[in-house]
């Protein structure tokens, strides 16, 4: 695919949250992370307005193993309370993905210059990204380098499926959606063979709104174009 690119991403925990367990202060993880927490590591790795980051594929590498950990959450009113996390542990995954340019923007038509963008993303992901990676969460602090999707062997590679009901896709932000409103959308993911497969943010057919929200305004006085950031990137290396 135009503009791909595939890296492992590894972590002692992670913890991917079901919303559900919020409620009582509790968290627990997701079996296996959501598209808005992978592209996530695709933004950390690389971003700018001027693009969107979509993830296609995760590949699951280590077999899926859980931990519980005793957390005393920072409480801003006082307090002393003791609230129940359950990570994942020891987690490896390979991601496939790629960038768009972001149409709903056209105030960064300016620095729509595919090849430096691109190959600024290479060596973000040969630098272990631009900034820190998170996997999930803040204390779980993940890794990432370039790799070969298909290479190696993953746990689940001889499973024909495993299904994880209804989960979390990710969020809908104005400023790639053109709708100025903050929305959460939901799907059904199935892996199959240690792989699933994502469908695109805009196929999602179970969207809700959260609230409204209008999208930041960028331009060429408060952002680098990709010409000036590869130079700097460049000047860096030297």
């Amino acid at each position: 695919m135009r503009n791909s690119i595939e890296f492992e991403v590894r972590g002692d925990y992670a913890l991917f949250t079901d919303p559900l367990t919020k409620i009582g202060g509790e968290k627990m993880t997701y079996q296996v992370p959501t598209y808005q927490s992978l592209k996530g590591i695709m933004d950390s790795i690389y971003w700018k307005p001027t693009i969107i980051n979509y993830v296609d594929e995760v590949r699951i590498m280590n077999p899926i193993q859980m931990e519980s950990k005793g957390i005393r959450p920072i409480e801003y009113s006082g307090g002393n309370t003791l609230a129940n996390y359950t990570y994942l542990r020891d987690v490896v995954y390979k991601v496939k993905g790629h960038f768009e340019f972001n149409l709903n923007r056209p105030d960064m038509a300016f620095d729509r210059n595919e090849g430096k963008h691109y190959n600024i993303l290479k060596r973000s992901v040969k630098a272990g990204g631009r900034r820190d990676i998170f996997l999930g969460t803040r204390e779980c602090q993940g890794y990432v380098e370039p790799c070969a999707f298909d290479e190696g062997i993953g746990f689940y590679d001889s499973i024909p499926e495993v299904h994880f009901g209804t989960m979390v896709h990710g969020i809908n932000y104005p400023d790639e959606t053109g709708r100025n409103q903050l929305e959460v959308r939901l799907w059904q993911p199935i892996m199959k063979n240690g792989i699933i497969t994502f469908i695109r943010p805009e196929k999602c057919n179970q969207v809700r709104e959260i609230k409204e929200m209008k999208p930041k305004l960028f331009d060429n006085s408060n952002v680098e174009s990709a010409e000036d950031l590869s130079r700097k990137v460049d000047e860096e290396v030297k």
